[in-house]
């Protein structure tokens, strides 16, 4: 796949930073729950206002890779699984086995569906999310990271060496459509829109959450 006319770049216009937060070395994924950022730190899910930034809930829970929101409830990646989650009480209800096998990446909810980035098989993988039976694969062009949608449009994060980007794909064939280009030596590990005009990016071994700010009229 190549670079067509068609491809809008950006650089990104990072708005605010978050953290780093106490006891956690890395964020993997990130999710927004309509109030709360949440960011999964390896051992914890942390909650977070993104107004403040003060931290607002922990829930001790593996949570080395992609992270999710339905509407109700948390969907984490840990290792080779995908656990449901309450997020008040922090109880596991569910778990799914996860398409990559612990070489799974970002995550999101979307259309009812599970949307699963492979890192370095370069996919996205929609997924049932009662028995994680895969749907179909949509095929990008760099290392995929943390995967969202919004407003129909499928974004996706990509960290390879010191580059790293945000980038809009066509979900029928994975072509790319625009990029918000991350300052060198700033990864997206993480990614999720609140819905308007953000994107929250984990920051991998920073620490930190970064926002984005989605491109006008996008």
């Amino acid at each position: 796949m190549t670079m067509t006319s068609k491809e809008i770049v950006h650089p990104a216009e990072i708005v605010r930073e978050y953290g780093p937060f106490d006891g956690a070395e890395r964020v993997h994924g990130v999710t927004h729950d309509g109030q709360r950022v949440w960011a999964a730190t390896g051992e914890k899910l942390i909650a977070f206002d993104p107004a403040s930034g003060e931290t607002t809930r922990a829930l001790d829970r593996a949570c080395d890779a992609g992270t999710a929101f339905d509407g109700t409830y948390l969907y984490q990646i840990a290792e080779r699984r995908i656990d449901k989650i309450d997020p008040a009480s922090g109880e596991v209800l569910a778990s799914i086995p996860a398409p990559g096998d612990g070489y799974d990446s970002g995550m999101a909810w979307a259309e009812g569906s599970l949307w699963v980035g492979q890192y370095r098989d370069r996919k996205i993988h929609q997924i049932d999310p009662a028995t994680g039976a895969l749907i179909r694969s949509i095929d990008s062009n760099r290392f995929v990271t943390g995967v969202t949608w919004v407003d129909g449009q499928l974004w996706h994060g990509t960290w390879e060496g010191d580059d790293s980007d945000i980038r809009r794909i066509d979900p029928a064939d994975g072509a790319v459509l625009e990029r918000l280009e991350m300052p060198a030596g700033t990864g997206v590990s993480g990614l999720e829109s609140d819905g308007a005009s953000l994107f929250y990016c984990g920051g991998g071994g920073s620490g930190r959450v970064r926002a984005v700010r989605r491109p006008a009229g996008q």
